[in-house]
């Protein structure tokens, strides 16, 4: 076997330039990148030492042999004239993983196959030996890439990816794994400033990876030192001899690093759950000394090894994956940026961040940025100089002066807002100044306050008490989607400092033109609910599960209405959600009330409402299709209320309802239980309803749209249409 081997590196994608420079400096030669990939050439003990000492590669492949092929038995014979009882005992254990398409082989499964039958029929032994399959660990793992028609054979060195170090048994949602936390390292300087003895502090740590990949750079440790089972272990070629070499070197580079004084490298984590877990990584690396961990909100953060101590923030924020994240995460960033200058002048941060429009809120200007894969998603690291002068709001403070300082306030100034959102904040005010005070005299402490007033900025901004509840509209696919999210994030930005409100409180959510029942879809979890009071009944609202609250602020006046009207009253709620109407109607001294919706989940939700109020007795809650309830019943009723929904096709329907259409039956089977000298009222909010005309030949029909709207709604008159209905 020939002394130099082709050695292929494989990496996470966007490692590429910083897998050459490393690989180089451990030896490798001729070196050329490809995507994902390095290639060079080397000796068995540079390959060794790759294995050993690579923070960013997943894995070192020996290219035994390439060939071209025009199908599928080239391939076969091309793998089968290897030498492979030089590699392979054939009672051995094998795994073959193949990559690419091409020459007649387009399935990657077939590819395996073919390759796996070339070995074992080349190692088949006259007794009937042959190598068995081992996905997990097997003796030897086999590789073959195939590339514009020619195949690439090589055997894999690592075993299993070098990213997995062997430490981090637990982790948390969603961990970066080893390698890329590593280059992200290395972007940021770290080396550097480990070497001149500086610090490194992680806000937001999770369960600590880039604490710990950190404190091996730092004290010298080959990442994959602890590793017991690689993929050259079994493998006929291995010089043990070699390996014992490189190993026992680095285990005294470890012992030497791990002599000296530790850096001060630490970790904090709001989520008391991944206390523990990190520790226990930390712990599994032998860097106890090195690195500490501490529970803390990232608004209590403050690095402070001592006065003169500077180093490296690094941090890897949440990327939100879930509707209505940009406002918490928006928020968070700003948190950042404000302990970074507050608490971390003169040190250096790296933010690795999926959405780097967020990344530009926190306050500070970044003199460099790095393109980044996360797996599929596209990344960014800013690097940050925590300096007065890179400083893009109004928060600065004396050079060298530290937050403990007692002259010095800890208190930042607002993060400044941009022209547009400096606008929306003086409309948000204005509109607060007004409906603020007609409100109060109300009673009401749940209202629109905007309602896209500002076409640039189209959201519904309603307050609930001291929360705030944002809907932003889809924008026409004309705008652009850029330009879009700025606006939303200027909006958001503005909406703490012009209202008061605690960031923690702003709720978002995008409103779409919703199918079926998605409008009623869970879109969390956290299960909180809230008491709200409106003309003097109790009402649950939650304000981060489901696209609507519970409670819809434009039936209001429907909602007082119908609890002025209903003494005595025998009610019905058809399409009843959550069960408002049906609590005013018992709050205005209602005979009974019959509610009837197709969600169980809504239905539950209105029992909560009436158990909060005192009333269970005289009060049923029917779970069905209305269209069919109404087809069955033959109940009397006094005053209907029907506000339905545009369009449904539930699963547990009979067809799909759509209000354009099937109105006029829905209201001719609702008008058969009205009891004589009895009301009736429609509504809906489909934006382009028209009432057929010959229900007014039938019943007396009135329009009460202007009726129904409160001074929070006037502003957009075509919320929702509504109707009295009485017989004639």
């Amino acid at each position: 076997m020939s002394d130099q081997y082709e050695l292929f590196l494989t990496c996470p994608k966007s490692l590429e330039g910083l897998l050459a420079e490393e690989a180089t400096r451990l030896g490798l030669q001729d070196v050329r990148e490809q995507v994902a990939a390095v290639r060079g050439q080397g000796d068995l003990e540079t390959a060794y030492r790759l294995c050993l000492w690579s923070r960013l590669a997943n894995r070192v492949l020996l290219v035994l042999k390439r060939f071209k092929l025009e199908n599928a038995e080239e391939l076969y014979q091309g793998v089968h004239d290897v030498d492979w009882e030089e590699h392979l005992d054939p009672a051995g254990s094998l795994a073959v993983e193949f990559s690419g398409h091409g020459s007649g082989i387009d399935n990657t499964h077939f590819g395996a196959l073919k390759v796996k039958d070339a070995i074992v029929d080349r190692l088949r032994t006259a007794e009937g030996i042959r190598p068995k399959v081992d996905k997990v660990n097997p003796d030897l793992r086999v590789h073959l890439r195939l590339e514009r028609g020619e195949a690439i054979l090589s055997l894999d060195l690592s075993g299993h990816s070098l990213h997995q170090r062997g430490y981090r048994l637990q982790q948390g949602a969603a961990p970066l794994k080893e390698n890329l936390a590593a280059a992200i390292l290395l972007r940021a300087g770290w080396p550097r400033i480990a070497a001149e003895g500086g610090a490194l502090a992680d806000p937001m740590c999770g369960v600590g990876t880039f604490l710990v990949e950190a404190a091996m750079m730092a004290a010298d440790i080959a990442p994959n030192l602890k590793r017991e089972r690689w993929g050259f272990s079994a493998w006929l070629g291995h010089v043990p001899a070699i390996w014992k070499k490189l190993a026992e070197e680095a285990e005294a580079r470890a012992e030497t690093g791990l002599s000296q004084p530790p850096l001060w490298i630490r970790g904090y984590e709001a989520d008391p759950r991944l206390i523990q877990p990190a520790r226990n990584n930390i712990e599994r690396a032998g860097l106890g000394e090195w690195v500490k961990i501490y529970q803390g909100e990232l608004a209590t953060f403050e690095p402070r090894p001592d006065r003169s101590q500077k180093g490296l923030v690094i941090s890897n924020p949440p990327y939100g994956e879930r509707l209505g994240d940009e406002a918490s995460l928006l928020y968070l960033y700003q948190n950042l940026g404000e302990r970074l200058r507050q608490a971390c002048l003169g040190w250096e941060a790296a933010v690795f961040t999926g959405a780097p429009e967020l990344g530009k809120r926190m306050g500070i200007r970044s003199h460099k940025q790095y393109a980044f894969w996360n797996g599929a998603l596209p990344c960014k690291l800013l690097l940050l100089k925590v300096l007065p002068e890179q400083f893009v709001t109004g928060a600065r403070r004396a050079d060298g002066a530290s937050s403990s300082d007692s002259s010095v306030s800890t208190q930042s100034e607002p993060a400044r807002l941009s022209e547009g959102g400096q606008m929306f904040a003086n409309r948000l005010q204005k509109n607060l100044k007004q409906l603020g005070k007609w409100a109060k005299r109300e009673g009401i402490d749940c209202y629109r306050l905007y309602d896209a007033d500002m076409p640039e900025y189209a959201l519904a901004v309603d307050l609930y008490g001291d929360w705030v509840h944002v809907q932003e509209y889809a924008p026409p696919r004309s705008i652009d989607p850029e330009k879009a999210q700025g606006r939303l994030l200027d909006a958001l930005a503005a909406i703490p400092q012009a209202l008061g409100i605690d960031p923690s409180r702003v709720v978002v959510k995008r409103r779409e033109r919703q199918t079926g029942t998605r409008q009623y879809e869970r879109q969390g979890s956290e299960g909180r609910f809230m008491e709200v009071s409106e003309g003097g009944v109790k009402l649950l609202v939650n304000l981060t599960d489901y696209l609507d609250t519970g409670l819809f602020l434009d039936h209001r006046p429907m909602r007082l209405r119908i609890q002025r009207e209903s003494s005595g009253k025998r009610f019905l709620n058809l399409f009843c959600y959550t069960a408002t109407a049906s609590v005013h109607a018992a709050k205005g001294g209602a005979r009974s009330t019959t509610s009837v919706d197709l969600s169980k989940t809504y239905l539950d939700w209105a029992r909560r409402n009436l158990a909060l109020n005192g009333f269970s007795d005289k009060h049923k809650l029917q779970q069905g299709d209305v269209m069919a309830w109404l087809t069955e019943d033959r109940g009397e009723y006094d005053l209907i209320f029907i506000d339905p929904p545009t369009f449904s096709n539930s699963k547990r329907m009979e067809g799909v309802f759509d209000v354009q259409r099937d109105h006029v039956q829905l209201l001719d089977l609702a008008m058969a239980r009205l009891a004589p000298g009895g009301v009736l009222y429609f509504s809906n909010n489909f934006r382009k309803f028209q009432l057929d005309e010959g229900l007014s030949l039938r019943y007396s029909v009135t329009d009460i749209s202007a009726q129904t709207l409160d001074a929070d709604f006037a502003r957009n008159a075509k919320i929702h249409r509504a109707w009295r209905f009485t017989t004639r």
